[in-house]
């Protein structure tokens, strides 16, 4: 069996996901990697036989989505000549965590063994926690970005039978987590400037992580700021009080297993984080849609903790993944 794992490479939090994935996979099929976006600050776990510039999805420095900036700096005409060139008819599978080259390859094609797994696949689900005002434009999106007819889903609960719990890298479930009283925080959207100065509004120790830094490690205040580093953001992360962050999927689902004090602050016009906040915010995590430095004190003050069972499950996935629709012909 031969399989396309595409994946999306705009963030980490796809690509952490394929480290736990892709060696399992490996146990059934031959696999070759499709990677496209550019904003990743980690390594792919293996070598892409695809790469692609893709589509990613851009931001202003005030923590909102930018249609204009996602629209004006992507290539769209190269994108589309992409698009036409990946060979999906070569595959016995394409496996999609929200990847829109591959996606648009196989449904332009009427190529119907791609199957969605993704945290975005998930809110797609009926059931899952969304926004009581509705975002016509953000669910259109995260529809048509990477569209396939078979989906399995990752989110924070089980809201359907074809919805797992988060995959947890290795690293993560290997920390032995303490707390030392400082803060941390991962806001890509947001500049440097701005979370220096909020932050400094604050009582505690902040550890930022910054893709803006440079290569240098800083301090200003009661921030320090470091360049991405997947070694040092462990460390931290292990002995951090609590974490700052994007209502992404990967970073909260992670804090929330470690046991650390978490708030979000869901990407402005990103559907994807206003039903990842509205998710949160039912288990009970503190958010705010603006940087409420008021909220974040009092998030600070508080002990809560939501406590929650993130079970490792990643060979079922892959096993219920490769048996939706046929038998598996066998392994390599």
């Amino acid at each position: 069996m031969k399989i396309l794992y595409a994946l999306q490479c705009t963030g980490n939090g796809h690509i952490s996901r394929a480290y736990e994935l892709l060696p399992l996979l490996k146990k059934y099929a031959e696999v070759d990697l499709l990677a496209s976006g550019h904003h990743s600050q980690i390594q792919l776990p293996q070598e892409p036989q695809f790469r692609f510039r893709g589509i990613s999805l851009l931001y202003n420095d005030k923590g909102g989505l930018s249609y204009a900036k996602t629209i004006f700096q992507n290539d769209l005409f190269r994108a589309l000549k992409d698009i036409k060139s990946v060979p999906v008819e070569d595959y016995d599978m394409v496996l999609n965590d929200f990847e829109p080259i591959s996606a648009w390859a196989c449904k332009l094609r009427n190529y119907r063994e791609i199957k969605a797994v993704s945290h975005q696949a998930a809110i797609l689900f009926p059931g899952t926690p969304k926004p009581e005002r509705k975002n016509r434009l953000g669910g259109i999106v995260l529809k048509y970005y990477a569209p396939a007819a078979h989906k399995t889903g990752f989110h924070f609960g089980k809201y359907n039978p074809d919805i797992f719990l988060p995959v947890i890298r290795s690293q993560i479930r290997s920390l032995n987590p303490v707390n030392k009283g400082f803060y941390m925080t991962y806001l890509p959207s947001f500049s440097d400037e701005f979370l220096i100065k909020k932050l400094n509004e604050t009582q505690v120790e902040w550890k930022i992580f910054s893709a803006n830094s440079n290569g240098i490690t800083y301090k200003n205040g009661n921030v320090k700021i470091y360049p991405v580093d997947r070694k040092k953001f462990l460390k931290l992360f292990e002995n951090c009080e609590g974490i700052l962050c994007n209502a992404g999927f990967e970073t909260p689902a992670e804090a929330l297993f470690l046991k650390k004090k978490l708030f979000v602050i869901p990407i402005k016009n990103q559907y994807e984080q206003e039903c990842n906040c509205v998710a949160l915010e039912k288990m009970g995590i503190p958010a705010s849609r603006e940087f409420n430095i008021i909220k974040i004190r009092e998030w600070i003050a508080s002990d809560e903790r939501v406590n929650v069972e993130y079970p490792d499950e990643s060979d079922e996935i892959i096993r219920r993944i490769l048996g939706i629709a046929e038998e598996i012909p066998g392994s390599v």
